[in-house]
């Protein structure tokens, strides 16, 4: 299957995205697509023959817990509306907790590395397989960047995926921003990682920007895509061809044109790695033969259900101690949890400004530090809009804003969205001329 160049799509960049020169396709945040409907821009490059591959952001595969039958299917749906020749999620855990652990469930509202041992991949080759069974078309899995290691970890990352491709035959999705960012973070050689996966099993390829701040890089996608980025481009170049390259941007969106550059730089990475290819694989691919079982664990007790225990509690403990304030769990940089702390609540309180735009616009400058201070005491458990609701309701509670007609503002808002059924047109006129009145 050849995609060619692509970029994600985003709205915020849906007109530059049509305009773009040598677009073959692009990717859309599945999460961010209605099901039965798409959006008119989408519909224009399907019509012109563009292919739309679902990206999603949800399941969080390498969770202790089984995939959520609702996501899975909201995830075919869209792969059917799309009629995409593949679907892509990523190797990550996105929340924690509940029965396994007899703990409230916590949702990170980012993805966050799994342990690269022996238990966590078994947990994610079942959940993967599971999956499968469940799509209409092809998955393939992305490698995640990451502020934080796990100690204790029994394979390399290129290990894990080549051992997690041979168990299930998943296609993998290599983002070569995010083994850049492991590579500033916890010292990991992105040409190692390469040697040692199967990159005949590459799907396509993530190109994206960050920025490095106090030795820690930030993969933002807000930024522009760097030299060290495109070199580990080149890398994997002079290995594969790989069948389709993308560009990525979530935010801080720049002009077409300088979109359109980024796109000519991975252009020249490529065609410059062309002449210097070599066969694909490396000597170390055989650092985890395939016919070597994985080592009972040590305490005796197997099957799947005793690993996803061991995960689940583990994972618990990490997620807790990043959203809820709990103790390090032992053999954790106890500074990169506090960066990878700030870095989460910092992305919560953006992303609920974005879903619930009215909440800046009503609290003013005072709305982020609000936020971060609420976001300390009240860990997110379920998704950003009801985080949204939790916040107002919690200012509204301790009786903030102290201006009165932003409390006003605020509670209706609440209201409105809080309510068991939406308010009727005529209360919120009602509302809204109060307001205005109020502000006379």
């Amino acid at each position: 299957m050849k995609l060619g160049i692509g970029i994600g799509w985003r709205p915020e960049i849906a007109d530059a995205v049509e305009a773009l020169p040598g677009i073959d396709w692009v990717e859309a945040v599945a999460e961010n697509l209605c099901a039965g409907h798409l959006p008119a821009s989408l519909a224009r490059l399907r019509e012109r023959g563009v292919t739309v591959v679902p990206h999603g952001v949800s399941l969080g595969l390498g969770g202790a817990d089984r995939p959520d039958p609702g996501r899975l299917a909201a995830l075919a749906e869209r792969a059917a509306l799309l009629g995409t020749p593949l679907v892509t999620e990523h190797i990550a855990f996105v929340r924690a907790g509940g029965p396994r652990t007899a703990s409230p469930v916590l949702e990170a509202g980012h993805l966050l590395p799994v342990p690269r041992t022996w238990a966590a991949l078994d947990v994610l080759c079942e959940n993967v397989r599971i999956a499968q069974d469940s799509l209409p078309v092809p998955l393939a899995l992305e490698n995640i960047a990451a502020l934080i290691s796990w100690p204790h970890e029994e394979l390399t990352e290129g290990q894990f995926l080549a051992e997690l491709v041979g168990r299930t035959g998943v296609r993998l999705l290599i983002d070569v921003a995010n083994l850049h960012t492991n590579h500033v973070n916890r010292g990991e050689d992105p040409a190692t990682a390469l040697d040692e996966l199967p990159v005949e099993a590459i799907a396509y390829v993530h190109v994206a920007g960050g920025i490095e701040k106090d030795g820690v890089w930030h993969d933002t996608h807000a930024h522009p895509v760097t030299e060290p980025v495109l070199d580990v481009l080149a890398e994997l170049r002079s290995r594969v061809s790989p069948p389709g390259v993308l560009l990525e941007r979530d935010d801080d969106f720049p002009a077409a044109a300088e979109l359109a550059g980024e796109l000519d730089a991975i252009r020249a990475t490529l065609d410059a790695g062309r002449t210097g290819a070599r066969p694909a694989g490396g000597a170390s691919r055989t650092a985890v033969p395939r016919d070597v079982p994985a080592p009972a664990p040590a305490d005796g007790s197997g099957g799947p259900d005793a690993a996803r225990d061991r995960v689940a509690v583990a994972q618990t403990s990490l997620l807790s101690a990043l959203v809820a304030g709990t103790p390090v769990p032992e053999g954790f940089d106890q500074h990169r949890l506090g960066v990878q702390s700030r870095a989460l609540a910092a992305k919560r309180a953006d992303v609920v400004a974005k879903v619930a735009p009215e909440l800046p616009e009503i609290l003013g400058p005072s709305y982020r530090g609000a936020f971060l201070a609420y976001a300390k005491g009240r860990p997110m458990s379920a998704g950003y809009r009801r985080d949204a609701l939790d916040f107002a309701e919690q200012l509204l509670v301790a009786g903030r804003p102290e201006d009165k007609a932003a409390r006003r503002r605020l509670t209706h808002w609440w209201q409105d969205r809080a309510a068991p059924r939406p308010p009727r047109r005529t209360t919120r006129l009602a509302r809204a001329a109060r307001t205005v009145l109020a502000g006379r």
